[in-house]
């Protein structure tokens, strides 16, 4: 009888079907918007390997709006209309991802076989002619509203014949028309796709290999333009471009230009995935690995510009360009915009424009950090190198997963050094002078000598008033400069006194959370249980976000820290420093050498640390870029000034200091470290100079990368 009853309960298959609603869903209410519909059917022309393609608005007395799409691409066969374009989810193009005419071969750039039910957003009624090279014109109608309107799928047709009339096409090609009873073309509404087909193509493809020309509501070819860039927007003030190898390691160039007066700056860019992972604020977002990125190579060009009234003008001037449309021109190309084998993946409509954050980001840091309406970037990736990169099915977002995580890390990262540099280029060198030059400026003694001069040669006293001159207007200048000076760092003393608050109150509590996870790390560990394993992680990674945190406002919080002591033993602060950061010179495979001398100086243990540690992070931070087998950190010590203060270098062997940066390292806001302040190396050498010392650097270092001295007075 049991056994009865199991057979009477078994599972019984049910068959899956669709309604035919199934169309609207995947097409018309799928698309975000008329604009990406179109891009939609124009990329598809773009799959059929098509060199041109022609867009025409019209009116049909009976029938209303139209717009027409027309390629001259490789067409389709009756069998393919068929067996692929009648299919929905085709794998098709999955399954031939390349395709040729002649000797060249194009990468598709669509996948999901959804792109032509675009069509049903735009209007009820299509209207196709097709035909393969060699093969006869076919003739399809469709209608969206029939379709839908069924009950079941095997009530779904489309209309198909041998074209009865002579064919559209020279050789090969595909029209479409589409009777728009849905969308609302106006002017601005035709204005928003043209600027939208502009971005495309990638500027990484070959000009000619594919051509876009648009024609408004007008009855002739004389309305008809080609879609293209404005040529300013190849001449940027500000561009990085290069590439990210497998692992996740960037090389490149940063180059500036001034427009008017032609100054020019190189730099090169190195940055391996070591430096970028150590700057990931949430590595809990995804399992990101600290060794290498999965998200395969990919190259980028990022271009910006200033956009203040003087630096449009300057613009306008230079490329006979009406001032009033620059910024709209950068408008219509802002962002950051993504190809995949040279064909536009993102963003694909106003609303997805900012999908990086930058306008986010720029609410920390506004006029250093960037904004989308400054910055035209390209990134280009294709589908061998990066397949765990897809957009969503929307096509308003990259899917969120590890690799495209990896990917978003590296392009913030390749800003931010973007940012810095940029920042290089707009400081005021007089204004970010250390400050004890900046008093170099109120010394009377030059002048004092030059009068005295003209005393001992007879001269009267007219002969002296334009030496009086010129130091007048050198005091008014160095008023200037010391003002501007001061409000910068009375606003920074305001930040101090804040930071040093927060660096105070962090660390206390981190101290004791790190303490309470190594007891609980070495009384249960290792974790049986993956889900205590993974939580027990997740609140190691918060701790050391903290104490990032606290790393990042230290060399503000240290401007206003009240001395305790008068002296220090140098070699035992510097190996108290490095042993702080133990764990990281360990991972990284450092060798460090300190003096076994015992060298006391008349200065405050905590001052001394803030000068050593910045030292040393900036150190460790740079050396991610050479190998591990030749990463040292040397420390060497010289007494000078007759005995009476010790010199202390700080040798490293990482990638160093470019040649013309030794003094700019110091000026307040520089910075090359992407998510960096640039404050460390200022903060340091103030404190050395409170001392009555200096600190610099040369090029290149003695050990091959950096190398920074600074002076201290020894105890008397």
């Amino acid at each position: 009888m049991a056994g009865a009853r199991r057979g009477k309960n078994e599972f019984k298959r049910i068959q899956l079907r669709m309604h035919p609603r199934v169309f609207a869903a995947l097409g018309a209410d799928l698309v975000t918007n008329d604009v990406v519909a179109v891009i939609e059917l124009v990329k598809n022309s773009y799959d059929a390997f098509a060199q041109n393609v022609w867009l025409r608005f019209g009116e049909d007395p009976s029938l209303g709006t139209f717009l027409e799409i027309e390629d001259d691409g490789n067409g389709m066969t009756r069998e393919i209309i068929e067996e692929a374009w009648c299919v929905v989810a085709t794998p098709f193009k999955e399954q031939n991802p390349v395709v040729g005419r002649g000797k060249k071969a194009r990468r598709v750039a669509g996948e999901k076989g959804l792109g032509r039910l675009s069509v049903a957003r735009l209007g009820d009624r299509l209207h196709m002619f097709t035909q393969s090279p060699g093969e006869p014109c076919w003739e399809v109608k469709v209608n969206w509203t029939d379709i839908s309107a069924g009950d079941d799928l095997s009530s779904s047709f489309v209309e198909c014949r041998q074209c009865s009339k002579a064919s559209p096409f020279k050789k090969s090609g595909t029209l479409l028309r589409i009777h728009c009873q849905k969308a609302h073309w106006g002017d601005n509404h035709v204005s928003d796709l043209q600027d939208n087909l502009a971005r495309l193509i990638s500027p990484f493809s070959d000009k000619g290999d594919f051509n876009i020309f648009l024609t408004g509501f007008v009855d002739d070819k004389a309305g008809e333009v080609q879609i293209s860039s404005p040529e300013f927007l190849s001449w940027p003030k500000y561009l990085i471009k290069g590439e990210a190898d497998s692992e996740g390691k960037v090389t490149g160039v940063y180059k500036f230009r001034s427009i008017i007066d032609g100054a020019k700056r190189n730099s090169k860019v190195n940055l391996s995935w070591e430096q970028i992972y150590s700057r990931i604020a949430d590595k809990e977002k995804y399992e990101f690995c600290a060794e290498k990125a999965h998200c395969g190579p990919f190259s980028f060009e990022i271009r910006a510009w200033d956009i203040s009234g003087g630096d449009t003008q300057e613009i306008s001037e230079r490329f006979d360009f009406q001032k009033s449309l620059i910024r709209e021109a950068i408008r219509v190309h802002k962002g950051i915009t993504v190809y995949r084998d040279r064909i536009l993946v993102l963003p694909k409509s106003e609303n997805a424009r900012d999908w990086f954050g930058l306008d986010l980001r720029r609410v920390s840091k506004v006029g250093t950090r960037l904004a989308t309406n400054q910055v035209v970037g390209f990134i280009s990736i294709s589908a061998k190198d990066n397949p765990g990169i897809q957009d969503t099915s929307d096509r308003e977002r990259l899917a969120a997963c590890l690799e495209v995580g990896e990917f978003e890390e590296i392009i913030k990262a390749v800003i931010g050094i973007l940012e810095n540099e940029r920042d290089q280029d707009r400081i005021k060198i007089d204004i970010e002078k250390p400050m004890d030059d900046l008093f170099e400026g109120l010394s009377a003694e030059e002048l004092v000598a030059e009068v005295i001069a003209l005393s001992e040669e007879g001269a009267d006293a007219a002969e002296a008033v334009p030496l009086l001159r010129a130091f007048s207007s050198s005091l008014d200048t160095a008023r200037k400069t010391i003002q501007e000076r001061f409000v910068f760092y009375s606003r920074l003393a305001t930040v101090g006194t804040i930071a040093q608050m927060l660096v105070h109150e962090i660390r206390n509590r981190t101290t004791a959370f790190g303490s309470f996870l190594d007891f609980i790390k070495s009384r249960f560990g290792p974790f049986k249980d993956r889900e205590i394993e993974q939580a027990y992680r997740r609140t190691d990674n918060a701790v050391n976000a903290l104490e990032r945190l606290a790393d990042t406002f230290a060399p503000l919080a240290s401007r206003s820290f009240r001395r305790r002591k008068r002296q220090s033993v140098l070699e035992t602060q510097i190996r108290e420093c490095l042993s702080l950061l133990e764990a990281e010179i360990k991972s990284k495979k450092v060798k460090c050498t300190v003096p076994i001398s015992e060298t006391i100086v008349a200065v405050d243990p905590g001052e001394l640390d803030a000068i050593i540690l910045n030292l040393i992070t900036n150190a460790l931070y740079w050396m991610a870029e050479t190998s591990k087998e030749n990463r040292e950190l040397v420390f060497h010590l010289t007494p000078i000034s007759e005995g009476s203060r010790m010199r202390v270098w700080v040798h490293d062997t990482g990638p160093g200091i470019d040649l013309g940066d030794e003094k700019k390292v110091f000026w307040p806001g520089v910075t090359r470290k992407p998510g960096g302040i640039g404050m460390g190396l200022t903060v340091a050498s103030e404190l050395v100079a409170i001392y009555g010392g200096r600190m610099t650097a040369k090029h290149p270092g003695t050990k091959g990368g950096a190398s920074f001295a600074f002076d201290l007075p020894l105890r008397k």
